[in-house]
């Protein structure tokens, strides 16, 4: 009798293991979770993703999600012209919300924490205000006590010091310029040590020509590409008047209708293209932080490929958001794929690793839709 109770109870464990063994080994072992899976913590998420949860709606639950982008540079090569890059760039870098002040708030970062985290481009306010020079997120061309945030020289030497810590990396400043004292942002850029980094007015293409390659960029140390929305500041200043050199599409909400992409007023139409650099904002007309999970997990992508057509089959160099939160890959996968239809034809940066770039006399001919098959060609010849 007791024979026959160990050999049940033997068997009884021996089913129970088959039926729950595979789960118990599952849940002890470590699992490398992908974008959008659900997670608990960091170490449920391959490398590279983080277990985040965001306050708003549709992103309550953790998930592993991208907070980073791949640099191009490092995932092909530096070796092309500047517009066939793609940059993600945050819309009013410096209304961060943690600074005190009565105005809405567009980022939660500071702006070091941007350029780490892959930000190759800033749109900033300038003014006039109390002797000096502010960023600040005002109306009317007038800075205020309630809509002022900090002296612009704290972020410029945030700038600067990124350039110092990252001699292979470019930035790109976009400034809505209301700065009309003598010479003012020539001074702020000279007394942050900033003017040695310039990438100067005199070289960029006017008639839809490349630009330089970024490793000549790099090689001569003009890494910092700046603009100004003063067409003035370009003769007497010389900082690049914006919309001499890029098109751009309508900001707010109507640049998120993924149904139509339109010139904002003071660019020329999308399709123009005198301008080699291409500029998509996607951010609401009033930022809500809850809301842009879930704008940037869906529709993003759409609104490239409209504002693609739109320009004249032209993917965006510059990508402008508010906060950056998503429940997967989100603005920074977004830039990935712009990053691999320039550089390879391809909808993701890292389908381009291995690629080598084709002479600069053929880039003529790897234009629009003509990109993919021509860079399968090149490649075919190499091997």
């Amino acid at each position: 009798m007791l024979f026959i109770l160990l050999l049940a109870a033997y068997f009884m464990v021996f089913i129970i293991m088959m039926v729950f063994g595979t789960c118990l080994v599952t849940a002890a072992a470590p699992v490398a979770f992908v974008v959008g899976d659900r997670c608990n913590s960091d170490a449920n998420c391959k490398s590279g993703l983080s277990c985040r949860k965001w306050t708003g709606t549709g992103c309550n639950r953790k998930r592993c999600v991208r907070t980073t982008v791949a640099s191009p540079f490092d995932t092909v090569d530096n070796s092309l012209p500047f517009n066939k890059y793609a940059f993600l760039t945050t819309h009013n870098s410096f209304s961060i919300t943690d600074i005190p002040t009565f105005t809405l708030f567009n980022q939660e970062d500071s702006v070091n924490d941007q350029l780490n985290n892959g930000v190759r481009a800033l749109m900033l306010d300038l003014y006039d205000f109390r002797e000096d020079i502010w960023l600040c997120h005002s109306y009317g061309g007038t800075c205020k006590d309630a809509t002022a945030f900090e002296p612009a020289i704290g972020t410029m030497r945030e700038i600067e010091a990124f350039l110092v810590m990252n001699p292979s990396e470019v930035v790109t400043l976009i400034l809505e310029d209301y700065v009309k004292s003598h010479r003012g942002l020539s001074k702020l850029f000279i007394k942050t040590g900033l003017t040695k980094y310039w990438f100067p007015a005199s070289r960029m293409p006017q008639n839809g020509e490349d630009w330089p390659r970024v490793s000549d960029m790099i090689r001569l140390n003009r890494r910092l590409v700046v603009f100004t929305s003063n067409r003035f500041k370009e003769s007497s200043e010389g900082i690049a008047y914006q919309w001499n050199y890029m098109v751009e599409n309508m900001y707010g909400d109507v640049g998120m209708d993924s149904r139509v992409c339109r010139n904002r007023s003071e660019s020329a139409v999308l399709s123009d293209r005198s301008k080699s650099l291409v500029l998509v904002n996607y951010f609401r007309s009033r930022p809500v932080q809850g809301s842009t999970c879930m704008e940037h997990s869906r529709g993003l992508v759409e609104v490239l490929h409209t504002c693609h057509a739109a320009a004249g089959n032209r993917w965006a160099n510059f990508l402008a958001v508010d906060y950056k939160r998503s429940n997967g890959g989100g603005v920074f996968q977004a830039v990935d794929m712009l990053n691999g239809m320039l550089i390879c034809g391809h909808d993701d940066v890292h389908a381009c690793s291995g690629w080598t770039s084709p002479p600069l006399f053929l880039f003529p001919f790897l234009r629009g839709l003509f990109l993919k098959p021509a860079a399968y060609l090149w490649r075919a010849v190499l091997l």
